[in-house]
């Protein structure tokens, strides 16, 4: 199976990330953002925009004088016996945050051996998950978060897929035609969320957008209630634009 990957804006702005990190742990004594600019090659704005991720998110803090130094969260992350923990805590720390911001319930997904695996989930009373009536690894023609994940297929990939799990009319408004889903794959961008209006289950809306990472294929998305659907596109940029902290601790 070949991956068809497009790197996304949250992909590069982990990268960056990343390039911020190694320079800061570099140094022990800390460092200024002055040159954390000049080593990292980063304008003022858009590494004042990282510094500010960065620090919301435990991997840097700022000390007195003003300089750069790790974070507990980055500290945690160097012990061997405590690493798997922090970053699953991290990871669920990052996504009930943007649950909360989003006023939806946010999953991470994984394609994995050929199936479709919601690795994590941030729900609440007020956020409730999607009730998964239909076994979400039969439904990637009808989900946001499948048809985000065959998107990062090739055409080749898709159809091993779906010659194991055939579209099966789920709503009204579900895909079945093999030939329009792969169309319609195709011609979705990877900046663009995908959306789910209604199609895997009646009463619910949902987006997802990618998560590149290396070879894996995986995505973040959120679920609404149908009476929220008006918020829905609002709501998938912002899912967007809050991938970076995601895909940095699935990366780190």
């Amino acid at each position: 199976m070949t991956l068809k990957h497009e790197p996304t804006a949250p992909y590069h702005s982990a990268q960056d990330a990343l390039r911020v990190l190694e320079t800061v742990t570099r140094r022990s004594t800390g460092v200024m953002d002055a040159e954390l600019s000049r080593r990292t090659g980063m304008g003022g704005e858009r590494l004042a925009s990282l510094l500010r991720m960065l620090r919301r998110e435990g991997y840097v803090e700022q000390t007195a004088d003003g300089a750069y130094v790790a974070g507990d969260a980055l500290g945690r992350l160097g012990s061997v016996h405590q690493r798997d923990r922090s970053l699953r805590d991290r990871l669920q720390q990052t996504l009930e945050r943007l649950r909360d911001s989003l006023g939806a319930a946010v999953y991470v997904s994984r394609y994995v051996d050929g199936e479709i695996s919601v690795t994590s989930c941030a729900e609440s009373p007020t956020a409730p998950a999607v009730n998964e009536w239909f076994d979400f690894r039969s439904a990637a023609h009808a989900s946001a978060i499948g048809k985000s994940l065959l998107g990062q297929l090739d055409l080749n990939g898709r159809r091993d897929h779906l010659s194991r799990h055939r579209p099966t009319r789920l709503t009204s408004r579900t895909i079945t035609s093999e030939r329009l889903l792969l169309t319609t794959l195709d011609a979705q961008r990877p900046t663009v969320p995908v959306l789910d209006l209604q199609e895997y289950a009646v009463g619910t809306v949902c987006a997802a957008v990618p998560l590149t990472a290396g070879s894996a294929v995986g995505c973040l998305a959120l679920s609404l209630p149908v009476q929220h659907a008006h918020r829905l596109r609002q709501a998938a940029d912002t899912l967007n634009r809050g991938a970076t902290p995601v895909l940095l601790s699935l990366t780190i």
